[in-house]
């Protein structure tokens, strides 16, 4: 197995699972019915992205697993999302602010990787990086207008940014996986996202009137394992039905 290869794939199906995960709690819920849904369909692209990313790092594994068993049957340290897409929805402000922070890198990150000289991980890019666009489009525009909105979603989304501020930059940070992806030419270079992810990030806080939080302290570990408390409830959650009846099928 190339060891490399599977944990990239994971890293980014595993964001995208959890991420997905979270915005589907919302159902039912969204301050608005048109947002509701969207939340939901965006929950839906984030989880069939992952499912393909899944179907493959199975396939590199090599071990006779299929997407259900890698989303499913995996204890929590053994997930490479980063922390930020585990974080508790809080009100609607958090919930787009992470969106956010997510889009701005996960729409360049496909963009870049439709050149994999992987042609599955292209392929998949190629699909995935259009819904993408649409998220970002979506979360952009959120954003604005809570920030130049009333002074109480200005107030919210400040807040949201403050506390999430610090969970931003782990996911353009490189792990071994990142670097061996970068130097065979299957992945992508973080570090020519992170500079484009920056620009997106600072335009559209300085239209919404919001200001940058002046900490430097960045959260890590979720490439290797090492998560907030948080991702056990989604799993608790997530994989409840599998565990409690392995091998059932619809």
């Amino acid at each position: 197995m190339n060891e490399n290869l599977f944990n990239y794939i994971l890293q980014q199906a595993d964001n995208c699972l959890i991420l997905g995960q979270r915005l589907g709690e919302w159902c039912g819920h969204g301050p608005v019915l048109e947002q509701d849904i969207a939340m939901t369909n965006i929950a839906l692209d984030l989880i069939g992205q992952s499912r393909m990313l899944y179907q493959y790092a199975a396939e590199v594994q090599d071990e006779g697993k299929s997407e259900d068993d890698l989303a499913y049957l995996r204890d929590a340290w053994d997930f490479k999302n980063v922390l930020l897409v585990e974080q508790t929805n809080g009100d609607f402000a958090k919930t787009i602010l992470r969106q956010f922070l997510f889009d701005s890198f996960n729409c360049p990150f496909y963009e870049k990787l439709k050149d994999s000289n992987d042609e599955r991980l292209a392929a998949i890019a190629e699909k995935s990086h259009k819904e993408a666009l649409y998220h970002l489009k979506w979360s952009s525009d959120w954003v604005l207008r809570l920030g130049d909105g009333t002074e109480e979603s200005h107030e919210r989304i400040q807040n949201a940014l403050e506390e999430l501020w610090s969970y931003s930059e782990e996911i353009v940070n490189p792990s071994e996986a990142d670097d061996d992806a970068k130097e065979k030419g299957y992945g992508v270079d973080l570090d020519a996202i992170k500079s484009e992810r920056t620009d997106k990030i600072k335009e559209v806080l300085e239209e919404a009137t919001l200001a940058v939080p002046e900490g430097t302290y960045n959260h890590s570990g979720g490439k290797e394992g090492k998560h907030t408390e948080y991702l056990g409830y989604i799993l608790a959650d997530l994989q409840f039905l599998q565990r409690a009846y392995p091998g059932n099928e619809w």
